[in-house]
Order: structure tokens, then sequence, then C-alpha cells
């Protein structure tokens, strides 16, 4: 299936700070569009919209995952719907090609080594079944959706503002729909590690946290009750700050988390070469 898009169809009147935002999030949209179509087809853009990729390199590593039937169902939704995202941002700014991706469970494992401070044994692979799968997708929606709240308030015109908040809208929806179908099994244990499905959620929003370097925009599935919705509750199907709003980031917080090195100067992770656009080469450029 081939989606064409028109030449040149996106908007020359916009202002360099506004292409500049809406650009940077192509970044994790080619990453979530490349892992959800790899989780549930076993390929990517290269074979349903090699036009989005502007001719850049295939993704490392990605591969159909070993999903049952209603988990390759909502994957499959998502990576229509992250084709979609390319679509509708390059419909407005001409946006740059695909970065090199890592998705290789390698990456994914070295993640979660990170998050739990030591080596798991075996090695965490967000393919081998629907599980996995999730707790992988809990990394990457989440982040883009506070990317978005984030950008809002900086862009100045009507144009931009619409656009990123009907990417926050769905955004937001996934990482939803994800953290309800691992809420659902929160007190299950993960094999063959003996640690629950909370606990690993617990443990990335730890670590992204961390990697941030801007205290707490991140809460995993279950909290301390002080820190749920209204200090009521210490389940926490969506994460809030203490009025239940959705957390903000900027582009050097998102660049930190991904690269999975602290530092949006130093590149690795998902973005072995580096993520792209103005903003992301600008730190590149200073590293």
């Amino acid at each position: 299936i081939l989606l064409l898009l028109p030449a040149g169809s996106y908007s020359a009147q916009l202002p360099q700070s506004d292409i500049d935002l809406l650009e940077f999030p192509l970044n994790l949209e080619y990453l979530e569009a490349e892992f959800f179509l790899f989780g549930s087809l076993g390929y990517g853009l290269d074979k349903v919209a090699p036009n989005l990729t502007m001719g850049g390199p295939a993704p490392i590593g990605g591969k159909k995952a070993n999903l049952d039937a209603f988990a390759n169902d909502v994957v499959l939704q998502f990576a229509w719907q992250e084709v979609g995202h390319l679509k509708a941002i390059k419909k407005t700014v001409k946006g740059f090609p695909r970065p090199l991706l890592d998705l290789s469970a390698g990456t994914f494992a070295k993640v979660m080594d990170k998050a739990f401070g030591k080596p798991l044994n075996p090695p965490f692979d967000p393919y081998a079944n629907s599980i996995n799968y999730l707790i992988a997708s809990y990394l990457i929606p989440y982040v883009g959706l506070t990317g978005y709240v984030g950008a809002n308030p900086r862009l100045q015109d009507a144009t931009s503002k619409r656009l990123v908040a009907g990417l926050l809208g769905v955004e937001s929806g996934q990482d939803a729909v994800i953290r309800a179908l691992l809420y659902e099994k929160a007190n299950e244990t993960v094999k063959p590690y003996g640690v629950t499905v909370a606990e690993f959620t617990n443990k990335m929003s730890q670590l992204r946290n961390v990697l941030g370097r801007t205290g707490i925009k991140d809460e995993g599935l279950v909290v301390p009750e002080l820190q749920g919705a209204e200090g009521k509750i210490a389940g926490n199907v969506l994460a809030g700050d203490e009025n239940s709003v959705a957390f903000d980031r900027n582009p050097e917080e998102i660049l930190s988390i991904v690269y999975g090195s602290g530092d949006e100067h130093v590149p690795g992770g998902f973005y072995p070469k580096g993520a792209d656009g103005r903003i992301a080469r600008s730190h590149l450029h200073t590293a």
C-alpha cells in the first residue's frame, strides 16, 4: 500500500521557530511509526509509505512481534495513526529524512538494564510476547505527548497550534490505551524476571525522570497515594501533575531521554547518529 503526499504542500508562511518546533517531533513520529509497523506487520515505512522516509536509512533491528490477535490489532491501529501523523506534519512543514533508528531488541534491553540498575537475565526482548511489547511501547508515545504539551505555548501561528493539539490528542490516547492494558495486568509478574508489570513501569518512569534532569515528569502505573490524583489514590492509569494536568518536556529533555545518555549532545539509544531537524542538529554541533 503506497500513500502518496502532494509535493511541496507544506506552508511557507510559518515563523521559523514554529517550523523548528513542528519538525522536531518527526523524530519521535518516525520512531513510533516504524516500531508499531514492524511489531504488527513485520515491515515498516519502506514498504507501506516509502515517500514519507525521504530517503532516510532503513531502521536497524525491527521485526514482527509475537503478539496475540487483540494486541496486534491495537498496535496496527497505532501504526497507521503514526503514518497519518507523519503525513500531517509534512503537509505543514517540509520535514527531513527519516533518521537512522535502532529498534533492535538489544537497544530495548539496554534501556531496561539501565532502568533496573543491573542486567536483566535473559536480556529483555520487546518482540517476545504481547506483554513485553506493551511494556516496550510504554517507552514511546508518552515522551512524544509531553513534547507536544511543551511545544504548544511556544508556538505562534494558529495552524501550528491546531496541528499540535490534534497530534497531542491521539498521542495521549495511544499512551492511555497502553497504560490501561498494562494497568489491567499491573500485579502480574513479567516472566522470567519475577517483577510485576507495575514495577517495570515505575522503573522506566524513574529512568526517564533521571535522564530528563528536570524532576518528576513521569509516573508509573502505581504510585504512593499522595502522588496519585488529588492525593487520594495509588492507581495511576494516567500520569499527571498535582492537578492531573499533563506534564511537559522541551526538546532538550526529550533528546536526553531517547538518546539514553541524559545529554542532548550525546546521541545513542534509538538514535545512533542522533535526531534530525534544526533543534536536534544544533545540539549535535555543540557536542
